[in-house]
C-alpha cells in the first residue's frame, strides 16, 4: 500500500459519513494492512434480527415485514438466549479483524426486552476474546425511553433511526397497524437521543410522495441537527405467492408491477441533483450524506464504504431469529437461504461458493449497456434486487434507477474531479465550497 494510497483513505475518513449499515463507525476507522490477516482478508458481517420480521409499525412500503410468512409454522418469532449466545460465540469466531461490529436490525429490533441487549453485551464480552466489540442498532424511534437511551450510551451503541422527513412526508407510510401515524412518537424518541448524548444517524426512505420535495426533506434534517444521513430509494414489485407474501423476489423477472410507493428513476435522479447542489455549496464537511461520501469514495478509486455501489458485494448477510442465514438483508427469500448456524458454520456459509457467486454476479451480470457506461466506476449497477429492467436493445439485467444514477453521476462529475484533485494533493475537499462561489461556471452552476 503507497503512502499516497493510505493518504486518500485517510482524508475520505474525514469526508466520509457514519453509516449504520456501511459497517463501521466513522470516529473508529483505522488504516489496516489486512494483507497480514488470514485466512480471510476481509471483515464479514451479518444483521441480526433478533425479534425476525415483528414490528408495532405497519410501514406500506415496508420489504421485511411479510417475511414473518416465511416462518408462520413456528411457535415464536424472537431470538432464544440459547440462540443469542450461540450466534455472539460463532460469530466473533468467525471474525479475521480486531474490530468486532454486531448490527441489530429488524422488523423493529426494540420489539426485543433491553435484558436481551443486556444479556448480549455480557456475552460478547465473554467472547470478545481481546477484540474490540461495537453495536449499532436500527430502529424507528417509537420504542425509545430514558432507560434504552442510558444503555445505548453508557455502552457506545450507534442508533440509526428510520424517518422519512417531515410530518407530512414521514406519516403518508409511516403508520402503525391501527393507520395511526408515527412521526410526534418518533420525534420524541430523537428528542430522547440527543438529551442522553446518544450518537445517532438517520435512514430516510425515498419514496413517490417525498421524492418530489427534496430541498423540503434536506432541510428537515438539517433543522433538527442530523449530520449523518442515509436515504435510500424504495422500489418493490408485487408478486403473489402461496404462502401469502405478496413481493416480487429479484429472480422473479419482469419489469412490470413496479407498486405505487415506489420512487421513479426520473424523480430519484433530480431528488440526488438537487439536494447535492446545496450540499456542495453550503454543507461539505459539516453534514454527511451516505451516496455523496460513497460516489467521492469510488471517484478517487476507493472502496464506497456501502455494498450498492461497490463492484462486488455478499461480504454482508442476515440472521433471522431463529439462526437460519440469508445471503443478504435485501435477498431473504427461500431460494438465497444459505443454512443455520446450529448445523452450518457462519466461515463456511459467508466464504462458501454459493455466496461468492452471488458477491461477483453483481459484476459479471452486467448487461452490455453497463459495461460500457462511462460512469459504471461511480455506479456499479447498484442493486441487483433492481436490475428488473431492460436495455435500451432488450437485453435484461438493467437497474431500474439507471437514468436517475446516470442523471446523477453526470451532473456531479466536474465536483467530483475537483474533491478527487483536492485529495491527491492533500487538501480538504470541503474546498469546493469556495470553489463554486468563486468560479460558479467552472461547475456548470
Amino acid at each position: 500500500m503507497t503512502g499516497q494510497l493510505v493518504n486518500l483513505k485517510i482524508l475520505l475518513v474525514n469526508l466520509s459519513t457514519c453509516r449504520l449499515f456501511s459497517l463501521k463507525f466513522r470516529r473508529r476507522i483505522k488504516i489496516l494492512n489486512i494483507m497480514d490477516i488470514s485466512p480471510f482478508a476481509s471483515p464479514l458481517y451479518l444483521l441480526a434480527k433478533p425479534a425476525g420480521a415483528r414490528c408495532n409499525l405497519a410501514c406500506k412500503y415496508c420489504y421485511y415485514l411479510e417475511k414473518g410468512k416465511l416462518y408462520a409454522d413456528r411457535p415464536t418469532e424472537v431470538m432464544s438466549e440459547e440462540m443469542l449466545e450461540r450466534f455472539v460465540r460463532e460469530y466473533i469466531g468467525a471474525q479475521t479483524m480486531p474490530e468486532v461490529l454486531f448490527t441489530w436490525h429488524g422488523g423493529e429490533a426494540l420489539m426485543r426486552p433491553l435484558s436481551f441487549y443486556k444479556r448480549a453485551v455480557e456475552l460478547q464480552q465473554k467472547y470478545a476474546g481481546g477484540r474490540r466489540i461495537d453495536n449499532c442498532i436500527q430502529t424507528n424511534g417509537t420504542l425509545l425511553t430514558d432507560e434504552w437511551c442510558r444503555f445505548f450510551k453508557e455502552q457506545g451503541w450507534l442508533v440509526g433511526v428510520s424517518i422519512d422527513g417531515p410530518q407530512e412526508f414521514h406519516d403518508e407510510y409511516r403508520r402503525n397497524k391501527g393507520g395511526r401515524p408515527s412521526w410526534a412518537q418518533v420525534m420524541r424518541g430523537i428528542d430522547l437521543l440527543n438529551r442522553h448524548g446518544v450518537e445517532w444517524n438517520a435512514l430516510a426512505v425515498v419514496n413517490d410522495f417525498n421524492g418530489d420535495y427534496p430541498l423540503d426533506f434536506y432541510h428537515f434534517f438539517k433543522e433538527i441537527g442530523c449530520h449523518y444521513l442515509q436515504f435510500t430509494p424504495v422500489v418493490e414489485r408485487g408478486q403473489h405467492h402461496a404462502d401469502g407474501r405478496s413481493l416480487a423476489s429479484p429472480t422473479e423477472a419482469g419489469e412490470g408491477g413496479v407498486l405505487d410507493f415506489s420512487v421513479s428513476p426520473e424523480q430519484w435522479g433530480r431528488f440526488l441533483c438537487a439536494i447535492f447542489d446545496e450540499w456542495v455549496r453550503e454543507d461539505v464537511g459539516t453534514y454527511f450524506v451516505q451516496l455523496f461520501d460513497a460516489t467521492l469514495a469510488n471517484w478517487v478509486g476507493q472502496q464506497p464504504g456501502i455494498c450498492t455501489l461497490a463492484p462486488t458485494c455478499g461480504h454482508a448477510g442476515a440472521i433471522e431469529w431463529n439462526g437460519d442465514v440469508y445471503v443478504c438483508d435485501h435477498f431473504v427469500f427461500p431460494e438465497y437461504k444459505l443454512g443455520n448456524i446450529m448445523t452450518d458454520s457462519i466461515v463456511g456459509m459467508m466464504h462458501s461458493e454459493r455466496q461468492h457467486a452471488f458477491g461477483q454476479a453483481k459484476r459479471t451480470a452486467l448487461p452490455g449497456q453497463c459495461r460500457g457506461c462511462k460512469y459504471l466506476f461511480a455506479c456499479n449497477g447498484e442493486c441487483p434486487r433492481n436490475r428488473f429492467a431492460h436495455t435500451a436493445a432488450g437485453e435484461p439485467g438493467l437497474n431500474y434507477l439507471c437514468k436517475g444514477y446516470y442523471q446523477f453521476f453526470d451532473h456531479v462529475a466536474p465536483y467530483m474531479d475537483f474533491m478527487k484533485a483536492q485529495l491527491e494533493r492533500e487538501l480538504p475537499p470541503a474546498a469546493i465550497m469556495e470553489a463554486v462561489r468563486r468560479e460558479p461556471g467552472r461547475f456548470g452552476a
